[in-house]
């Protein structure tokens, strides 16, 4: 299950928050109803309350504090779909008032169309738009990077505990790293992608190698135990001793 995330319209009409660059995910708000959605929905297989009120759409509550929120699933992503507090002295007002709009959007639409809702309530204004949509795949590049610079301290730090190759799979290339450091020696650093891969993914992989200066990469033709295989290409660099330490010290990638 993916991380939850508020729609455009929930962000900014029902919490009351600026629209962020697409550089910040927005399932990272930081905000007590977004974090709660996104723990909530953590686990595919967790049960979850269902807003009996509204038959439309299913719908599922979220509660934090004296926030109250609606979560509606599109397959394994979940939308925080609209939210507010709950007033004091109160019960769940929120989800009374969420009926109530339900139900007068949906004597509006038969109003003014031919063929009538059949539902007692309509709640299909709530759900993600097209917008929502550009923006979820305009962070894709943000968590793209984000899990390669993760990947690339991972296999760094492992590399360099045992001196080994270490690799992880992406969906269309292997990534693998090699660490050399031997007693009285440069520490070489060679990287080994296999598979078919812009250029432009190669100089990001590249940049974000840690302890590497990004002028300092040599295209090799052989990897430190191995020929490359076809539909490989390796690069290596000397990679700052400093650097290697604090890799080897650090428990988490730092900025993650």
């Amino acid at each position: 299950m993916r991380s939850a995330r508020p729609t455009l319209r929930c962000l900014q009409e029902d919490l009351d928050l600026p629209l962020p660059p697409a550089t910040a995910a927005l399932d990272e708000t930081d905000h007590p109803i977004v974090a709660k959605a996104a723990e909530q929905f953590a686990d595919a297989e967790v049960k979850h309350e269902r807003i009996r009120a509204i038959d439309d759409q299913v719908l599922f509550k979220v509660k934090v504090q004296r926030w109250r929120g609606a979560v509606w699933t599109d397959a394994d992503l979940p939308w925080l779909v609209a939210a507010g507090r709950r007033e004091d002295g109160s019960g769940d007002d929120f989800y009374a008032k969420l009926e109530a709009e339900g139900k007068a959007a949906r004597a509006q639409y038969n109003a003014t169309h031919a063929e009538a809702l059949r539902t007692v309530t309509s709640t299909a204004h709530l759900l993600p738009t097209r917008e929502d949509h550009i923006r979820y795949r305009a962070e894709a590049g943000v968590r793209f990077v984000r899990r390669l610079r993760t990947t690339l301290f991972d296999l760094t730090r492992d590399t360099l505990r045992d001196g080994r190759e270490h690799a992880v799979d992406f969906d269309t290339f292997t990534l693998g790293l090699q660490v050399r450091a031997d007693d009285g020696h440069e520490t070489y650093l060679a990287v080994r992608i296999t598979g078919s891969v812009p250029p432009n993914l190669t100089i990001i992989i590249l940049r974000n190698v840690p302890g590497c200066e990004v002028e300092g990469w040599y295209p090799e033709y052989a990897l430190p135990e191995r020929e490359l295989l076809p539909a490989e290409q390796a690069w290596s660099n000397i990679m700052d001793p400093r650097a290697a330490a604090e890799v080897l010290d650090e428990v988490d990638c730092p900025g993650q």
